[in-house]
């Protein structure tokens, strides 16, 4: 795709009935079943409470047994429905620049005993020190950000994080994937500019751009305010015999006599949070050791990882007299000013995906279900996607069927739940694919005064190790 194609003008009513095309073609089992789910999702009136009154909304033809029977029966060909995700139309910033933002959002599943592959998620509550570790699903999204104020994101991906896996080395791997995917879809070409990859203060920042360093894309993520890094060492002196140092001078982020003049200062007047006061230090890198993550690393010395510190200070937060500085730190080097503010502008984007997280499980009722299988819980989760992504689609055709109380929205500034709201108006305009339900009669069930025999296993929560094809083969055989 070139320049000049990515600024024509797309039909948007082309693109949402394509894409629904494509969406029924991705389900290769109880596809009928599934798609009217996704259908009833989208026209249902509320939030979504319980998984079983999707049933009785007028698009979904067919009885609450083929809903169950699709989530735990059906099947999604993940690979075409991701290509299909990744050939849409994305938001770029002014520069024409992809800005991805990674983020992990929970399924709690504190009561499922019989639920495989459950984690201890981190979970914040209303106080301070108030966290809490309770087991759930962890899923890692990717999804485009847009440059404005907007409750909007383009939602790429998403993975089920195992007991078994290196959650870096697992997200490492999905933006890979992702940005392969976009670059096939012509989204990004040669010449064009890196690509941005957001990440919060949970991840590694500098571990993930040195597994992505062969790639197109620039990391910047958020460091807790108690790091220390290390600039280059200086040049070693003329006729000076020894070896040279590893490391220049300390750079502590809580002690300020530990900083230099920053390279770089900014200042922008914002509209909630009054001045913000970007400073920016050049080439600063973490001192690695060998343990955790760097424990496998293959013998000799440890990278150099260095990039851009940038540290951003507010005069006023909602709720904060004195707020703390936020500190982020760029895989480049050399940073401009325009670089600086561009930098921190987009971290305060990835706060987007927030609200798409809010979206999913308060609207959509992501986490709603109470499905036993993982299987189950990704193919809702996909639903849940295309269901999303449909609504972004038709955001350019919705009305604003808004409530007395609530104010009209701007031209093309409706949210995501106002979209949903009259999305049941385009729904008979769209293509259905789905065929028409056979008539059939109820199963005889379980006959009166017979319990269930088959007790449903109960499985460990927390990490272990990968389970081997033994093992997979022997609970197979006894299942």
């Amino acid at each position: 795709m070139s320049l000049l194609q990515r600024d024509v003008p797309r039909d948007a009513f082309s693109e949402l009935s394509c894409f629904r095309t494509e969406f029924y073609a991705c389900l290769t089992q109880r596809p009928d079943a599934l798609f009217e789910l996704s259908d009833a999702l989208l026209c249902a009136d509320g939030p979504v409470k319980t998984l079983v009154e999707l049933s009785l909304a007028p698009e979904h033809q067919r009885g609450h047994g083929a809903l169950y029977g699709g989530l735990n029966r059906g099947h999604l060909e993940l690979s075409r429905l991701r290509r299909a995700l990744a050939g849409l139309p994305l938001p770029r910033t002014a520069e024409g620049r992809l800005v991805l933002a990674v983020d992990v959002s929970n399924w709690l599943r504190p009561d499922a005993n019989t639920s495989p592959d459950r984690l201890f998620c981190h979970t914040y509550g209303r106080g301070r020190g108030s966290a809490q570790m309770i087991p759930g699903w962890p899923y890692s999204f990717i999804a485009a950000l847009e440059p404005g104020r907007t409750s909007w994101t383009a939602v790429l991906d998403v993975v089920r994080l195992r007991p078994w896996n290196d959650a870096l080395a697992v997200t490492a791997a999905q933006v890979r994937e992702v940005f392969q995917r976009l670059y096939v879809a012509g989204q990004w070409q040669i010449g064009d500019p890196p690509v941005l990859i957001v990440v919060d203060a949970g991840y590694d920042v500098t571990r993930l751009a040195f597994l992505l360093a062969d790639l197109p894309v620039e990391l910047l993520g958020r460091m807790r305010s108690d790091r220390v890094l290390y600039f280059p060492p200086p040049p070693q002196p003329t006729g000076k015999v020894g070896r040279k140092p590893k490391r220049g001078a300390e750079f502590a982020f809580e002690v300020a006599a530990t900083w230099p003049v920053p390279s770089v200062t900014t200042e922008t007047d914002t509209t909630h949070y009054g001045k913000a006061v970007a400073t920016a230090w050049d080439r600063l890198h973490p001192l690695l050791v060998r343990r955790l993550a760097w424990a496998d690393h293959p013998e000799g010395e440890l990278p150099v990882i260095e990039g851009t510190v940038i540290r951003l200070q507010v005069d006023h937060l909602r709720g904060e007299r004195s707020p703390r500085p936020i500190w982020l730190w760029w895989s480049a080097t050399a940073a401009s000013a325009r670089d600086v503010d561009r930098l921190w502008q987009a971290f305060l984007r990835r706060f987007d995906l927030e609200h798409t997280f809010r979206m999913f499980k308060q609207t959509l009722g992501w986490t709603t279900p109470k499905l036993r299988e993982p299987a189950a819980a990704d193919r809702w989760t996909w639903l849940v996607i295309a269901a999303h992504t449909q609504l972004r689609l038709a955001r350019p055709l919705a009305e604003d069927l808004r409530k007395p109380w609530e104010r009209p929205a701007r031209q093309g500034r409706l949210t995501p739940a106002r979209v949903r709201r009259g999305f049941r108006r385009l729904h008979g305009k769209t293509p259905q694919p789905a065929r028409a339900p056979k008539p059939s009669t109820a199963g005889p069930g379980r006959p009166t005064g017979m319990k269930n025999k088959h007790r449903a296993r109960e499985h460990p929560v927390g990490k272990q190790d990968k389970p081997s094809l033994a093992a997979a083969i022997t609970r197979s055989r006894a299942a």
